[in-house]
């Protein structure tokens, strides 16, 4: 099966026809606590018809996706206030009304897409919600004493969608044919991003720049753009001796001169990275990143941004002969190769101030080979061989790469279209499969302020052959 301009362009026409967490075990307690409030909420317990603080009426369309993130604790929700359009935005669920302000979501970014402050206990004063633009949220008390008292404990992350009665009753043929023309749709959008940024900066450039990002997945992927974008592959390579300390002293991750602060067994290697970077610092000081562009504390040990610069800075040096291994646009190849990738350091260790594992440790795993494959090299394949007749092979290698992680989205979207259904399991066992799920997640279910009830992708569904 080749790329299909014809099975790509049929999903684009249904896209456009289309436009119009964590789990918890709880106590059945009486007075339930935060988290239990947002669980009962998601739930549904406390109804979906309400009358705000100033006595307006809200209807709750969508009670959203959990927030396992910073910011308010469900996204991608819906209400209708006065029977007005539907609203998109977050809700944030508190014991306390004065929370907002006591826990500074009035001056917090993240908080400004909220459209509805869900409280229990009242403040004697009388309370305002307002975002740091200054924009008002409506606000509604909810009572716990309407709950019953069993709780379960079983917390989807996400309510079947309308979709999942027409899919259920559809051949696995059909739903695949929908997945991967879903999946092809996302590949080019991919290419077609990536085709500008070689238009801006060179085939090398672009590509760095998109491996750059994969290695630092969801958390980092803006500070690795960053680094990338400056420190381009073309200086690394033309000061290869020094381009481990750049990256590292770029990254903000020299600050501190004192060895005392490191383990005997990172001393000798922090030196060396602080007496190469030392001469270059006042040179780029300027474009250093503060220490609060990082994320790190809900990332893994292993994937540490640390552990994945160094592996950005053997690529850099290793450049010739990676772009070798994937003149053959071959998947294999280019697993292999990145799976090689070793440090004598980092292959030892999580950090700069962790102790060292007993084990070797591969810098880039076969999940994150898995990524970087989808997110960078295919949509750049498809981007810089667009003329070559080995293009026409992509998409039956692409379709061959199995699946090695799952995340929150994803998890989502399949509860969205299939539910608890069991045969969904087979719809995720390609990376193909998985971005043509969540194409459609994000075309259908992030476009609808119904709850589905406007959606046209069910009957759309029933269409396709």
């Amino acid at each position: 099966m080749t790329i299909s301009p014809q099975i790509d362009n049929r999903y684009a026409q249904m896209r456009a026809a289309g436009r119009v967490r964590e789990r918890a075990l709880f106590l059945p307690l009486r007075i339930p606590n935060e988290l239990e409030l947002q669980a009962r909420w998601f739930a549904g317990e406390f109804g979906k018809q309400f009358v705000s603080t100033s006595g307006d009426k809200i209807d709750i369309v969508q009670f959203g996706t959990w927030n396992r993130e910073v910011g308010p604790d469900f996204r991608d929700a819906a209400i209708c206030v006065n029977d007005g359009e539907a609203i998109r935005g977050c809700i944030e669920i508190d014991v306390i009304d004065r929370n907002w302000e006591t826990h500074g979501h009035a001056i917090n970014p993240q908080f400004d897409e909220t459209v509805l402050h869900v409280f229990v206990e009242r403040s004697e004063r009388e309370f305002f919600t307002r975002t740091k633009s200054n924009r008002n949220v409506p606000q509604i008390r909810i009572d716990p004493a309407v709950l019953p008292e069993a709780f379960s404990a079983n917390i989807p992350l996400a309510r079947p969608g309308r979709c999942q009665a027409p899919l259920k009753d559809l051949a696995e043929e059909r739903v695949r044919s929908v997945l991967d023309a879903a999946a092809q749709f996302r590949l080019q959008r991919k290419a077609t991003r990536i085709r500008s940024k070689i238009d801006n900066h060179g085939p090398d450039e672009a590509l760095f720049q998109e491996i750059a990002a994969a290695l630092g997945y969801k958390e980092n992927k803006l500070p690795f753009t960053l680094i990338a974008q400056r420190l381009p592959l073309k200086s690394l390579r033309e000061n290869l001796s020094d381009a481990e300390a750049l990256l590292f002293g770029v990254a903000g991750f020299l600050e501190a001169p004192d060895l005392a602060v490191y383990k005997k067994s990172t001393r000798s290697y922090v030196r060396e990275l602080w007496d190469r970077w030392w001469p270059h610092r006042d040179d780029f000081e300027r474009i250093i990143l503060p220490p609060k562009t990082w994320r790190i504390t809900s990332t893994r040990p292993s994937n540490h941004p640390q552990r994945r610069l160094a592996a950005l800075s053997i690529l850099a040096r290793e450049w010739n002969a990676f772009r070798k291994s994937l003149a053959k646009h071959n998947a294999v190849a280019v697993r292999k190769f990145l799976g090689k990738i070793d440090h004598p350091f980092w292959k030892l260790h999580y950090t700069l101030t962790a102790d060292p594992s007993p084990n070797d440790m591969a810098l880039i795993g076969e999940s994150r080979s898995a990524e970087i494959l989808a997110n960078a090299i295919f949509p750049f394949w498809s981007a810089h061989e667009s003329a070559s007749p080995a293009r026409a092979d992509l998409w039956i290698e692409y379709a061959k790469l199995p699946a090695r992680l799952s995340n929150r989205r994803l998890e989502t979207a399949a509860t969205r279209l299939f539910g608890d259904e069991q045969r969904a399991k087979n719809f995720l066992k390609t990376v193909a499969h998985q971005q043509g799920l969540l194409q459609i997640y994000e075309d259908f279910c992030l476009q609808d302020n119904s709850d589905c009830a406007q959606c046209p992708f069910p009957e759309q569904m029933q269409k396709w052959k």
